[in-house]
């Protein structure tokens, strides 16, 4: 089965439901869960909670402020930052600021070893503080913990479409590839890479088909992480340190401020020389898993959002800038505390 294939089946079940783990025998995957154990003990359990990051970044700027939430697990929280202002939240809540000349509220709904089936509570309270734009990254705990990607899609997808149903722009950072974390032996590295790549995908279609952008984080844990482990992870050598948020960030960042319309006119237009394209979205969601900080996002050819493949998407590869430093936030108000 491709890779295409085999990510569109995932998403398909996850639809209609049904299906077990895509490629990956039942002894396989008892050999995976002893080895996630060993894992665990290699890396030791994180008990402290990430770092607060949640403020009224520019304050003040002039406007009406932007309302942006983060959904997610340990990564989405920026656990392993040095500080909140280099959690990624508060990184593209200085680039939204930037941006948009306009002050943003920033709430981070997203909790450690948080699973795609935490969306749902997530979702629900994000829904409380009307956001403007949602970043989500998950994906990682439902891969350690063998969840079957098809009910981790479904879990997606739904809490994608229940936010772009209440009016806000989402842009899902697909699920990094695992098998570079060092503290993972084999063969759970390689049953690693295999599924959250896999997983990935599967989220890129969903995320498309339920209104939102995906953007690739197949390679956040890649060949950069591999040649600088000091740098790239925290202490526990599984969580990004501060660089690893900002890398993360960075790629995220462009989508947020196109969703948004903020993005400068010479940059709207998708650029072929980049390898900006046009695909069916399950070959799309191959093409960016290959490349990170790959967007993908719905399109229509002569009129139509699909073809004989299925919907189509736009493949773009945006253009990346300077991150700004994030200034110390204002507090939110009482209204904002009692949302988040």
């Amino acid at each position: 089965m491709g890779r295409a294939a085999s990510a569109r089946r995932i998403a398909t079940a996850a639809a209609y439901g049904g299906g077990g783990l895509v490629g990956v025998g039942a002894a396989i995957a008892g050999v995976a869960v002893a080895e996630g154990a060993l894992a665990k003990r290699s890396i030791g359990l994180r008990k402290e909670a990430a770092p607060y990051a949640d403020g009224l970044y520019g304050p003040r700027r002039p406007g009406t402020s932007l309302r942006f939430v983060f959904l997610g697990d340990s990564s989405a929280a920026g656990l392993g930052a040095d500080s909140a202002l280099e959690t990624p939240g508060a990184v593209i809540a200085q680039g939204l600021v930037e941006a948009s000349g306009r002050p943003v509220r920033y709430v981070n709904m997203a909790t450690v070893g948080a699973r795609s089936a935490d969306l749902e509570l997530q979702t629900t309270r994000a829904l409380l503080v009307k956001p403007h734009v949602v970043a989500i990254m998950i994906g990682v705990n439902d891969i350690t913990h063998l969840v079957r990607p098809q009910t981790s899609v479904r879990d997606l997808e739904q809490a994608v479409s229940r936010l772009v149903e209440a009016g806000a722009e989402v842009i899902v950072g697909t699920c990094p590839d695992i098998g570079t974390v060092k503290p993972i032996a084999q063969p759970l590295r390689w049953i690693g890479r295999r599924l959250s790549r896999q997983l990935a995908a599967a989220q890129t279609i969903a995320t498309i088909e339920a209104g939102g952008r995906s953007v690739s984080f197949g390679d956040l844990l890649g060949p950069e992480f591999d040649a600088n482990p000091e740098t790239m992870f925290s202490a526990d050598r599984f969580h990004p340190s501060s660089a690893g948020y900002a890398a993360a960030a960075s790629v995220l960042l462009p989508s947020m401020i196109d969703a948004l319309g903020f993005t400068p006119q010479e940059e709207r237009v998708p650029d072929q020389r980049l390898g900006d394209k046009v695909l069916p979205v399950a070959v799309a969601a191959i093409t960016a898993g290959d490349s990170f900080g790959t967007e993908v996002h719905g399109a229509r050819v002569a009129g139509d959002d699909r073809g004989p493949r299925g919907r189509w998407a736009q493949v773009r590869h945006r253009i990346l800038h300077p991150l700004p430093r994030a200034e110390q936030p204002d507090p939110l108000s009482a209204d904002d505390e009692r949302s988040a």
